[in-house]
């Protein structure tokens, strides 16, 4: 074992631990000194202090160690159990253990218990039901653990062949030499003002806690530098876009703003309205915007994005839109060009589906500025995508890109006179509205617009949730709705048929039954674009009936004559894509009704039908699917602080996450790049855990 006065963080635990010990330690991950310390219980079991068993009073929960000196397996069916007995130098004490026969391969005679448990009176002596036990195991003569005094006993997390008392033997070996090399990235003071301990304490608070009230103010103190590195790297990313960024001005008034209004098919809602007039505000400065708009499914957002685009090519610059699939960027594409049609703009569509010769012919124009508006999916992400001068990017449906991905489009210009680095104006568009907690957590560099109104005249889509049982009846409806001259969309989990069917083997099964006679197409991410235009094209011109569809259609398709939705095997759906499926239907005046196929056999997937059926408003359905899933589940692997938030919960730590942004947001006014010499340790914590998600390698 090496000298722990030579230890550091990284020091590898192969060489501070006993070898069997550090291979079970690596079978949890943990490597070195430093992550060791950092497996912090995930939470705490009070231990009796240990009695001689003579000394165990009846009827309390007692503590004590001693020898097995006999074991059975006794009873028969359901009564089978394992029992033993320990003995110490004062006494005799039973251990009965229910349904736990496979004990006897484990506890034997000769080995050396320590037990808890409710002591109870059973004949002469006392017995424990079913007790926590623990076995000693030692190495040598002087291995075996010291009698201990009632304490908060540490419980790890650990796995199958690794146990928490394996753990907690490994933290024995490390924690006192560990402590001391930890440092702490906030300054005394800072940390008295806010009650909160030093690190290294809190990590002792957790692995020897003394008191309850050490272990909640040890991770109340964790939970804090969660949230703080977080809002430290979202403040950082948002001075550094505002100090050392530059975007061109765009030309706003009201001789522009009537040509653009000219443009649209239909008058903007007051909703539409104001978020438009804050947008303009923005674009005209040469701030650069980071603006996230928001609104319910259907409410109008494309309408917002096409108006700030069109404020960019006005004034000579190019726009953007980049959307996370190729349906999403096609229907986005007709739409536009719709809109615009007569008018000298030039729109390009860039998608993964485009020839090598087509692309290479697509990327010059836009390059030499020849298109005006280039609509897109993740393929404008790539390096060989060159802009003249790119005024303005719009980011649809922003929970399908990365935060990090947010900054690539504004990474493709030179440097200003000024040497400030030249940068679009960005709008982020969600049609699933961000519960505030975690807007003000991992879109805290975003300025926030909410259309909050539909347009007059749509009508809430009806909703009920049926059990796979009644499809007989919900196809009986689907058609008869069908027969009236309505279409429907029929969604499926999965394009091959496994446990439910499929979008291939509904098909057949709608053609061949409850919808024979009637035009049944599909429609899925594996079609050509071809084949999947041309059905999407007779659908919408109501040369078909029905349309049996994967999540493909889950955003951006609009047809106004559809107005029933079916999804089958819906308990498999999370809540916000269901609400973008219904979104789907209902989009005309006939209004729309939505039928849940599925079976709820978990509470959260009835927690999610119930809601759907309850409410249709988007933003009410937000905070229910953050509650029902928690924060760590909605954050997702693409968005920054899913895999850093290791103590924290911002449904849990609301108060906390209100001061740490107040905390960030005042130091980093300060401090923009936290560059001086006292604060190289939290930058260099900042950059560790969000360094990549949230874009920073740029910033300072």
């Amino acid at each position: 074992m090496s000298d722990a006065s030579t230890w550091t963080l990284r020091t590898p635990l192969a060489e501070v631990l006993p070898a069997g010990l550090s291979r079970k330690m690596a079978q949890l991950g943990l490597r070195q000194v430093g992550g060791l310390l950092a497996h912090v219980p995930m939470r705490h079991a009070f231990e009796e202090a240990e009695a001689p068993i003579a000394e165990l009073a009846e009827g309390s929960v007692v503590s004590a160690r001693g020898e097995v000196t006999a074991t059975r397996v006794a009873g028969s069916g359901r009564g089978r159990r394992f029992e033993a007995v320990l003995c110490d130098d004062s006494g005799r004490l039973d251990l009965v253990f229910f349904n736990q026969t496979y004990l006897a391969k484990k506890i034997h005679a000769g080995h050396r218990l320590r037990v808890q448990g409710t002591a109870k009176r059973r004949g002469p002596g006392l017995q424990i039901a079913n007790p926590t036990f623990e076995i000693l195991e030692p190495e040598g003569e002087d291995d075996e653990p010291n009698a201990r005094d009632e304490r908060l006993r540490p419980v790890y997390p650990a796995t199958e062949g690794v146990t928490s008392r394996d753990v907690e033997r490994a933290i024995d070996v490390v924690l006192a030499p560990g402590l001391a090399l930890i440092e702490d990235h906030l300054p005394e003071p800072y940390r008295h003002e806010r009650a909160l301990p030093a690190l290294h304490e809190a990590y002792r608070m957790l692995h020897a806690p003394q008191s309850e009230d050490e272990v909640r103010a040890a991770r109340r103190r964790l939970a804090y530098d969660d949230l703080l590195l977080l809002q430290f790297g979202v403040q950082m990313r948002r001075a550094h876009l505002r100090e050392r960024c530059v975007a061109p001005a765009l030309e706003t008034g009201p001789v522009i703003d009537a040509r653009i209004r000219e443009r649209m098919p239909f008058a903007l809602t007051p909703a539409q309205d104001r978020v438009v007039r804050e947008i303009a505000a923005d674009l005209a400065q040469t701030r650069p915007t980071n603006r996230l708009v928001q609104g319910d499914v259907g409410s109008g957002k494309t309408a917002v994005a096409l108006y700030a685009m069109l404020l960019a090519v006005a004034s000579g610059h190019q726009a953007a839109l980049l959307a996370p699939t190729a349906i999403l960027a096609e229907q986005h594409m007709s739409s536009i060009e719709a809109m615009l049609e007569g008018s000298k703009v030039r729109t390009a569509l860039l998608t993964g589906a485009l020839t090598a010769s087509a692309r290479t012919a697509l990327l010059e124009r836009i390059a030499a500025g020849e298109a005006d508006l280039v609509i897109g999916t993740h393929a404008l992400l790539t390096d060989s995508v060159r802009f003249r001068s790119l005024g303005v990017a719009v980011i649809d449906e922003q929970h399908r890109f990365g935060v990090h991905q947010r900054g690539v489009l504004r990474g493709r210009a030179a440097a200003s006179p000024d040497g400030r680095e030249v940068v679009p104006h960005t709008l982020v568009m969600t049609a699933t509205p961000i519960p505030r907690t975690l807007g003000i957590t991992i879109f805290g560099d975003l300025d926030v617009s909410t259309i909050d109104r539909l347009p007059p005249g749509r009508r809430p889509v009806r909703t009920r949730a049926v059990l796979p049982t009644e499809r007989e009846r919900v196809y009986a409806f689907v058609r008869r709705r069908l027969e009236r001259g309505e279409q429907a969309f029929v969604v499926a989990p999965s394009i091959e048929a496994e446990e439910f069917a499929g979008v291939n083997a509904l098909v057949e099964e709608l053609r061949a039954g409850p919808l024979r006679g009637l035009e049944v197409e599909a429609v899925h991410g594996r079609l050509k674009k071809d084949e999947r235009d041309a059905v999407m094209a007779r659908f919408r011109a109501g040369a078909s009936h029905a349309l049996v569809a994967t999540t493909v259609i889950e955003v951006g398709v609009d047809v106004p004559n559809a107005t029933v939705m079916v999804v089958e095997g819906a308990e498999r759906f999370g809540l916000a894509q269901l609400h973008q499926l219904r979104g789907r239907v209902g989009r005309g005046r006939k209004g729309g009704v939505c039928l849940l196929v599925g079976e709820a056999k978990t509470e959260a997937a009835a927690q999610r039908l119930g809601a759907l059926v309850a409410t249709s408003d988007g933003f009410r359905l937000a905070e229910t699917d953050l509650e029902i899933r928690g924060a760590g589940e909605v954050f997702g692997a693409k968005q920054s602080g899913a895999s850093t938030m290791l103590h924290a919960d911002p449904l849990k730590h609301r108060d906390l996450l209100e001061l740490a942004r107040r905390d960030a947001k005042a130091w980093i006014a300060r401090s923009p790049t936290l560059d001086s010499a006292s604060e190289r340790l939290v930058r260099d914590r900042v950059l560790k855990r969000h360094g990549e998600g949230l874009g920073l390698a740029d910033v300072g």
